[in-house]
């Protein structure tokens, strides 16, 4: 993979810098470090995979909103496969995923009420920044559920948990051609920015959002006060950029 996350030249890389609070904790979460080591209770996985089944089919809708808007063939290739990624490869590994932990799919048109708070907020940013905004700014939100599960899979391939769930998922998304697809993603962001004015600051709301939600969502599976049913749900609002303004 290159390194282009480092460079400040990126716009990429400075939309993720300016959010590295908030980016820090979804890679390094407790429960991140939980499933690195194996010792995360399965009950607790099965509970992101009954979220997570739910916040990907939206994920994928937003995916979808975003290629609508591609400004040509290239970006459409992009998109296009980092949709496949969702539908072809993710979805199925977590329902699988969710059978061999003793999990329940959904059945075939889940209801909103299915989800918990956080993942239906979490989708509903998805899917209205998709809709509303441009190609730039869909894909400014979508990009941090993709580009931080890279960054946090790859340490964790190094030594690899004994239990085989952990080290299947672990893998799904620490290898080399997740993270090729990821460059990809993040290249195209900064190539759409080339054409949007301030683009940092234009497009940083909607990722800081979409960085925000990954964290809350971690909390939400891990059982964090806040991320429960009957807990308190903090203020997750952010201001959208003008384009994305009716």
């Amino acid at each position: 993979m290159s390194e282009m996350r480092g460079s400040g030249s990126r716009v990429s890389a400075r939309l993720r810098d300016r959010g590295a609070a908030a980016w820090a904790a979804a890679t390094s979460h407790p429960m991140v470090v939980a499933i690195g080591d194996g010792t995360l209770p399965h009950p607790v996985f099965r509970r992101y995979f009954e979220q997570n089944v739910l916040y990907l089919a939206d994920y994928a809708r937003a995916i979808g909103l975003i290629i609508g808007k591609s400004p040509d063939l290239a970006a459409t290739d992009v998109l296009t496969r980092f949709l496949h990624q969702i539908v072809g490869t993710e979805i199925p590994a977590n329902l699988a995923f969710l059978r061999r932990l003793g999990g329940v799919a959904p059945g075939p048109d889940p209801a909103g009420a299915a989800m918990l708070p956080v993942t239906y907020a979490y989708t509903r940013h998805l899917l209205y920044s998709c809709a509303q905004g441009s190609c730039a700014e869909g894909l400014a939100a979508v990009l941090p559920c993709q580009w931080s599960y890279g960054e946090l899979a790859r340490p964790l391939m190094a030594a690899p948990p004994a239990d085989p769930v952990y080290a299947d998922w672990i893998a799904m998304f620490g290898n080399a051609g997740y993270g090729l697809l990821v460059d990809e993603t993040t290249g195209l962001l900064d190539r759409l920015a080339a054409g949007v004015d301030r683009a940092s600051d234009r497009l940083s709301p909607v990722f800081d959002a979409s960085t925000r939600y990954e964290v809350q969502f971690w909390d939400m599976a891990y059982g964090v006060p806040g991320g429960t049913p009957g807990g308190k749900e903090p203020d997750l609002r952010c201001e959208l950029p003008e384009s994305s303004r009716t």
